[in-house]
């Protein structure tokens, strides 16, 4: 399936990887301490808390996990398909997404934790949003999969069969976004709290604008 990617893939997962590294940082170095970019942590937390915590968290991590989904079903109700193609609706996931930053931005600004909802959701709508033009295959909102998959080609490749170097990069710039965003995200938390996440809030308008500029370009997605 990557094989058939646009060459400009890469670029893209790289910095949606960082996005979402940036959002996950501010939101664990939040008020809550609170990851928000994948679940599996989440849903540890959540399970324990329903035997030693109150009603209430249970509740609100059970809410991330519910934001999550319902993000990735907005991603999954305005994109089909699983083929990257001109005139599909990234560009409206892309602004749906950051409008689920700036919204998470001003709760948590205002000390409520829903905020932590609204990022969750952002980070669904873009992890279904990679899912769908990769066929499963790209994650860039957790590093599991991408991990895993790395080790699987590893493997592969001491049974001295062939390497994919191609999907080697997309993995490994996927990492390092995602680290990078992390880095980012606890730099700027430190110097502006959570006014940080209007960065990458205007990042996602900014490739939501880069899209809908290729869309007007025909063939330009190849």
């Amino acid at each position: 399936m990557i094989s058939k990617l646009p060459k400009w893939i890469e670029y893209g997962a790289f910095i949606l990887a960082l996005v979402a590294g940036c959002i996950n940082a501010i939101g664990l170095l939040g008020f809550e301490h609170q990851s928000v970019s994948h679940v599996s942590g989440t849903a540890t937390l959540f399970g324990s808390s329903l035997l030693d915590s109150s009603i209430e968290n249970s509740l609100n991590l059970a809410g991330i996990l519910i934001c999550f989904f319902l993000g990735a079903a907005i991603s999954g109700f305005l994109l089909h398909g699983t083929r990257l193609k001109l005139g599909r609706h990234y560009d409206t996931a892309l602004v749906v997404e950051a409008a689920l930053i700036f919204c998470a931005y001003f709760l948590l600004s205002n000390n409520y934790f829903y905020g932590h909802y609204a990022a969750s959701a952002a980070c669904g709508v873009q992890n279904a949003l990679a899912t769908a033009y990769s066929g499963a295959v790209v994650r860039t909102t957790h590093l599991t999969g991408i991990v895993t998959d790395l080790g699987i080609m590893l493997g592969a490749v001491l049974r001295k069969e062939a390497f994919d170097k191609r999907k080697a990069v997309l993995f490994i710039l996927i990492i390092t976004g995602f680290i990078l965003g992390g880095l980012a995200g606890s730099f700027m938390f430190g110097l502006f709290r959570f006014t940080a996440l209007l960065v990458p809030g205007f990042v996602c308008l900014a490739l939501a604008l880069v899209y809908r500029q290729y869309a007007k370009t025909p063939n330009i997605i190849s």
